[in-house]
């Protein structure tokens, strides 16, 4: 049965309804994906069919289905956004994430609200607003470290959810402007341009280069996996992987990884914690973070502003992925490479390097001879360079065919009432069904039946169920054919029981006196409507600043702060100047890619960087 624990989500992205069906299958308790309209993620829309296959899937297993309606929203399209919702929530949704607040002033279904990861919630001031608005979960800057998310979970009362892995947008999330003002593609209308992946020159104020062709502001994937009963300890509920453009096959790993580390930590902690969903999941396969898509990773700031000196969060030289660190070169000789390591490498692997020059070479494997490697071409490389897995072909194999099943336990009870032989089913999501037929005409059996019939009631491959228990009427025969049609047909009613009895959650009331986190609102605050700005004035709010997307085309944008970061390019190049041990750097710096120009500022104070448009 299911424990009194607090509720532990596992949600995972989902680019489409079978990658999502994935994700459930691989463990995920919930899956969040986007529509055809409205997602943050304009590449990875669905139709409301698809994600309504997908409901329909996830709520067998009391799993979640998260729709991503994240973007601004302009004033003419607040009646399709609505629109929209009612057909979302028709289809089975259990929640929509939110960004923009004219969605509280639409005549919506009483869905539940989820607070994106665009409304930037650092403070508990701003949780305390969110969850005065009526939002039922709170997603977390990713930026936060444990003792400031504690404060905010001491603010709040609803479940709040933290990203545990993937991609690390550099500026605070749903503050970058720097894709719309230098590109013209809204990254709060799901349409970022990835300034942040671009290489730059780093400069000082005379234009003097002082690094040549970095990717000075992109980070490397965040992992938390060492960290997650820290976090539950903060006070997480929902641990968030990222990646709602990435493939099945890293759904799959990556999902599996964290199903078994939480699921450790709950089985430590059964009166502490206890799963959202339910069902066991098994795989095909030994899950490992390293091997699928990643920039090398970071624990990012959830211990805290680290050392200068001790921590580095950006991948300066690819913002490719760098994948499974296999070892160091041993030997070249042509095509032939040699590498010290115990890793297995494969025909059709991808092998990568960083030279001396800092340039990032990939190739391929051919051949394998024992420890030789035979590339398909000849490269230039040192004795002791690192080389790294970027495409794992075994691995991507494996998680290319079906490679995991989730089974619900059951248990069954066979008995004789009467005249009738009934078989009754309970199952670990607390459903229970009795399903009977007549038995006038069983006999008395001359050997015991308990094995044969245990046997036919554990036929289940074909469902979602696994039996764990069984009590049978051992002392009677029953002919096979009358044990397959009550165990198909019990198996019809658990499953319908389960579809009447799931319920979704529904959307909470809001507090109409509820002071705004601020007085003032700015360009970076996302206001693009009247409706948000109605809520807000309504809250208090007494000076707004339009978003950036519907000021006025001749809107002067130099000198426009575009990003604001916890991470420091100075900190990173060990210039910090919080270091006595630092090198020196001017105190001016500016990043140069093509025509664009950024001046960047440091708050020390704040420990924070401010990047304009210069």
């Amino acid at each position: 049965m299911k424990s009194a624990g607090r509720k532990i989500e596992l949600l995972a992205p989902a680019r489409d309804a079978d990658v999502a069906i994935e994700a459930i299958r691989h463990g995920a308790d919930a899956v969040y994906m986007g529509a055809n309209q409205f997602g943050a993620r304009a590449q990875a829309g669905n139709d409301v069919s698809d994600i309504r296959r997908v409901c329909d899937y996830a709520h067998q297993f009391d799993a979640r289905v998260y729709a991503t309606v994240n973007t601004i929203v302009y004033d003419h399209e607040l009646r399709q956004v609505e629109r929209l919702v009612h057909d979302l929530c028709r289809a089975g949704v259990d929640a929509l994430i939110v960004q923009d607040m004219a969605l509280l002033r639409l005549d919506l279904p009483p869905i539940a609200l989820h607070a994106s990861t665009q409304c930037d919630l650092r403070t508990p001031e701003k949780a305390r607003f969110l969850e005065a608005l009526g939002f039922s979960q709170l997603v977390m800057a990713r930026e936060l470290s444990l003792s400031e998310i504690a404060a905010i979970r001491q603010a709040v009362k609803v479940p709040l959810e933290a990203f545990v892995h993937g991609a690390l947008c550099v500026c605070y999330s749903g503050r970058c402007q720097a894709s719309q003002a230098i590109m013209g593609r809204s990254a709060n209308r799901g349409e970022c341009a990835q300034v942040c992946r671009l290489p730059f020159d780093l400069e000082d104020e005379r234009g003097r280069k002082l690094i040549s062709g970095k990717h000075l502001l992109s980070l490397r994937d965040m992992n938390q996996s060492g960290h997650l009963e820290q976090m539950l300890d903060a006070g997480v509920s929902s641990f968030k992987i990222e990646g709602r453009l990435k493939d099945v096959g890293y759904v799959k790993n990556v999902v599996a990884y964290y199903r078994r580390a939480i699921d450790a930590i709950i089985d430590s902690h059964p009166d502490r914690y206890s799963r959202a969903s339910v069902g066991q999941s098994t795989y095909t396969f030994e899950p490992c973070l390293e091997r699928s898509f990643n920039r090398s990773f970071t624990s990012y700031f959830i211990e805290g502003h680290p050392a200068p000196t001790t921590l580095k969060m950006a991948s300066i030289d690819t913002p490719k992925s760098q994948g499974e660190y296999l070892g160091k070169v041993q030997s070249v000789n042509g095509r032939v490479l040699r590498i010290e390591s115990d890793r297995v490498v494969a025909n059709g692997d991808g092998l990568s390097f960083i030279g001396a020059s800092g340039a990032f070479t990939g190739m391929r494997v051919n051949e394998v001879h024992g420890r030789d490697v035979v590339l398909n071409q000849p490269v230039s490389i040192a004795r002791g360079t690192k080389i790294y897995r970027t495409f794992d072909k075994m691995m991507n194999d494996v998680l290319s065919r079906p490679s995991a099943q989730r089974r619900i336990a059951l248990d069954a009870t066979l008995d004789i009432v009467g005249d009738q032989l009934r078989l009754s089913l309970a199952d670990e999501r607390g459903n229970r069904v009795t399903h009977a037929v007549n038995a006038t005409a069983l006999e008395l059996a001359r050997t015991s039946q308990e094995g044969r019939q245990r046997t036919e009631l554990g036929k289940l491959g074909d469902t979602i169920y696994t039996l764990r228990e069984a009590r049978v009427v051992g002392d009677r025969f029953i002919p096979a054919s009358l044990l397959a049609q009550l165990r198909r047909e019990a198996i019809k009613w658990l499953d319908r029981a389960q579809q009447v009895s799931y319920a979704t959650d529904r959307r909470r009331p809001e507090q109409k006196d509820a002071p705004c986190f601020a007085a003032k609102l700015v360009s970076a605050d996302n206001v693009a409507n009247h409706l948000a700005e109605k809520l807000y004035r309504e809250h208090g709010v007494t000076a707004i600043e339009p978003a950036l997307e519907v000021m006025p085309s001749e809107t002067p944008l130099k000198g426009r702060e575009v990003m604001v970061t916890r991470y420091c390019i100075r900190r990173e190049l060990g210039a910090c100047r919080r270091d006595k041990k630092a090198i020196a750097m001017p105190a001016h710096l500016y990043l140069r890619s093509g025509s664009t120009l950024l001046q960047v500022d440091c708050d020390c104070a704040a420990c924070q960087m401010h990047i304009s448009l210069a």
